[in-house]
């Protein structure tokens, strides 16, 4: 099974139903929605796993518990074993100067894949942590790090967008105690500046799967979504802002339908669009 194939049967890609996009975090809308750790066996499992990582992450014997949960996925799971096994790949044929010391996964959604590529490479893993904290994973317990001089990591990242957390947390966790990041190996790159950003700090960096439009072609050409669902994904690559201002405008009761939800995340969110006009629609 290959990695296009596993993010629709996974549910870790959606596209919109035609007449439809997704609402997004920002206020902001869009035609695909990706939760790249919903390789890990479906939206449920997925949510176990995040689950008991949210509630255990900092326990001495987070790692055993985790990596055992990763290794009966990995046994289990074709597709998710196939997108690790590409990972530890990745890893494999791009060590510069004599190779890597561990693995590295940022918290939270990294540590899906992290985990496994450090089980299938036989390399340590190391956790980064949001407020700067590292832990590697010393047997089955964590332990504290803060001395990594001359020593390099291949670090695993589930989805690359514009790589803000390669630059304010990841890679400076690593640099700022004296270690590297030599290797940047990715589940899926969205296609929107991220790669480069994290080329510029020098860092080797590649991705197993790019949102773009050779991949949206290929859905289509696989019968995997429709005519009309490829013209809106593809006037949204070229356009992302005026795509879907077309959209909203040609299809007022999307908007209205929204404001009047009584999911409160749905209203929220389309009232955080019409606050801000992110798409210009007064204008219209």
């Amino acid at each position: 099974m290959d990695l296009l194939e596993s993010l629709v049967r996974s549910e870790a890609l959606r596209i919109a139903p035609p007449g439809q996009v997704f609402w997004y975090t920002s206020g902001t809308v869009g035609p695909y929605y990706i939760n790249t750790h919903f390789l890990f066996g479906g939206p449920e499992r997925a949510g176990e796993l995040l689950a008991f990582i949210d509630a255990e992450s900092r326990s001495a014997d987070f790692h055993a518990r985790l990596q055992e949960r990763v290794s009966t996925q990995l046994a289990s799971d074709p597709g998710y074993a196939g997108v690790i096994d590409a990972l530890a790949a990745s890893i494999r044929g791009r060590e510069p100067g004599g190779g890597v010391d561990w693995v590295s996964g940022g918290e939270r959604r990294d540590w899906f894949f992290s985990t496994g590529a450090a089980l299938r490479t036989g390399l340590p893993h190391l956790y980064l942590y949001k407020d700067g904290g590292a832990l590697m994973a010393e047997g089955n317990l964590l332990a504290p790090v803060e001395d990594l001089r001359g020593r390099r990591a291949a670090h695993v990242a589930d989805l690359v967008t514009e790589a803000s957390s390669y630059t304010r947390a990841w890679i400076p966790a690593l640099r700022g105690r004296g270690g590297d990041m030599a290797v940047s190996a990715n589940v899926v790159d969205r296609g929107q500046g991220g790669m480069a950003v994290i080329a510029a700090c020098g860092v080797d960096a590649e991705a197993c799967l790019r949102v773009d439009g050779a991949m949206f072609a290929e859905l289509h050409r696989r019968g995997l979504i429709s005519a009309a669902q490829h013209a809106v994904l593809a006037d949204y690559l070229g356009d992302p802002g005026g795509a879907m201002r077309r959209f909203l405008l040609e299809n007022p009761a999307f908007l209205q339908d929204a404001l009047g939800s009584k999911d409160e995340r749905t209203a929220q969110r389309a009232r955080m669009l019409v606050e801000k006009d992110p798409y210009g629609l007064r204008e219209g």
